[in-house]
């Protein structure tokens, strides 16, 4: 075979080889599939697979509010799992879980997924967020599943912006409140009693007038 044509079917066979890949990545779970990006956390123990984990803090930076652990979390087993709880390996900060509807423990079924964070889905809240992580850090995080018990992963903490904006805190920090102006002080006299005026008789009016019946009696006497 000539060099020509030997080149030409090396460069064949790389062309082949990278449709083939790329066709790949348009099937099952993977991160092109559920839009994950690839260099964020993911591991797997056992049945469970997480992929996407992100602590997403406030969008602006110091800004107090809570934070969110957002994450994607796979069930290829044959039995249901519960998210029992995360907790931030080396820091003080909280998680309280919420399912997408209703009350009661985050469920993964059986062949299943859930995630977390973002409008309508599970959430995993971090009520002192500000406190609890640090944007630009990695923090490493332990999930606690019912059968397939703690599985630890390090997740970037990042800002609720760009592509992590709608998958950030639900509740934003309010303005602060200005101080209430207390309502104007009444006078202290003006609502004790009525003021003295015109309208008052005197105390000495009444006795010192002459009534009709004196005055007819008066006339009817002889002069």
């Amino acid at each position: 075979m000539s060099r020509s044509l030997r080149h030409g079917a090396l460069a064949a066979t790389a062309i082949a080889f990278s449709i083939a890949a790329l066709s790949a990545c348009g099937a099952g779970n993977n991160a092109q599939t559920l839009e994950v990006r690839p260099d964020n956390a993911a591991t797997s123990v056992g049945a469970i697979k997480i992929q996407n984990a992100n602590v997403i803090t406030q969008p602006e930076d110091g800004a107090k509010g809570p934070a969110v652990v957002a994450a994607t979390l796979f069930n290829n087993g044959t039995k249901a799992e519960t998210l029992d709880s995360i907790t931030l390996t080396g820091s003080s900060g909280s998680v309280q879980l919420h399912p997408a509807e209703g009350s009661g423990p985050v469920v993964v079924p059986a062949g299943g997924r859930v995630v977390l964070g973002g409008k309508g889905n599970a959430a995993a809240v971090i009520a002192n967020g500000s406190e609890a992580a640090q944007n630009g850090n990695v923090q490493p995080l332990v999930f606690k599943f019912s059968r397939s018990g703690d599985i630890t992963l390090g997740a970037s903490v990042v800002p609720a912006k760009h592509y992590f904006e709608g998958f950030g805190p639900s509740s934003l920090p309010e303005p602060p409140k200005l101080p209430s102006e207390s309502p104007e002080a009444t006078p202290s006299g003006s609502a004790s009693g009525t003021p003295g005026g015109p309208s008052e008789t005197p105390s000495g009016s009444a006795s010192n007038s002459v009534t009709p019946t004196d005055a007819a009696s008066d006339s009817a006497q002889p002069g």
